[in-house]
């Protein structure tokens, strides 16, 4: 049913997604989402739930099994934003939905500052351990975990309305190159590929 929710939303969007559009989307009657879920605000708050602690699963399990080092930690964020399951067109459809709602449901914007807030610490985190690591000078943690952040929404934005203008490994070399420019000691950056088809 969640998953069913993720596809209407970003057919129809959040306000034309009904239960009946549930519904058909799952392959099940009306009466079953209504049982399970009540109403349509139920149902959409725990999709979007759902996809965030999806999200958090997706960047903690990444971390753990990368490497020891902050490049490696750092690393391992930037592939997990271009990778299934987080960087799905539906999913990404689902972000964009809630981010455009979540100033007058404030339930939405709770949900959605907490995946911020967590992950956005860790991006500082390991900026503050690099910055000292390599002895940079004049190097703010906090606004280059900020910037990564937003550069990464941005490439998701792209990705979504414009999916023959950029790839995911395009988007992911963008970051990358990002990181190389504020850590050159610790990253170089990638080679740019040919545009999308």
């Amino acid at each position: 049913m969640i998953r069913a929710t993720v596809r209407s939303v970003a057919k129809n969007g959040l306000s034309d997604t009904t239960m009946a559009t549930v519904a058909r989307e799952a392959g099940l009657s009306q009466g079953i989402i209504n049982l399970h879920f009540q109403s349509k605000e139920r149902l959409l708050v725990e999709t979007l739930r759902y996809i965030a602690d999806e999200y958090n699963n997706s960047w903690e399990k990444a971390l753990a099994g990368a490497g020891p080092s902050p490049v490696e930690r750092l690393v391992a964020l930037v592939e997990v934003d271009f990778k299934l399951p987080v960087c799905d067109r539906n999913k990404l459809a689902m972000w964009f939905a809630f981010w455009g709602e979540s100033k007058s449901r404030p339930t939405y914007r709770k949900i959605c500052r907490a995946r911020d807030v967590r992950y956005r610490e860790e991006l500082g985190a390991l900026c503050q351990l690099l910055i000292k690591e390599g002895g940079y000078q004049g190097l703010d943690a906090t606004a280059l975990a900020t910037g990564l952040s937003a550069m990464t929404e941005g490439l998701w934005l792209d990705l979504l309305i414009s999916p023959r203008s950029i790839t995911r490994e395009q988007a992911r070399n963008i970051c990358m190159a990002y990181l190389a420019s504020a850590f050159p000691r610790h990253f170089s950056a990638p080679p740019m590929l040919e545009k999308g088809p």
